[in-house]
């Protein structure tokens, strides 16, 4: 019994832990991602 909640952990755990991590990451890039779109978007209005 204990050493199938040990499994299921395993199992599931390690893809949840590595899905959060990765969408934490995901995350940051994305709003660096949006500054320099908004950035570049000042940038070209000022050209005008």
């Amino acid at each position: 019994m204990v050493d199938d909640i040990y499994t299921h952990i395993a199992n599931l755990g390690f893809p949840i832990a590595l899905s959060v991590y990765l969408l934490v990451r995901i995350e940051a890039k994305l709003n660096q991602l949006t500054e320099s779109i908004n950035e570049l978007s000042r940038a070209i209005i000022g050209m005008k």
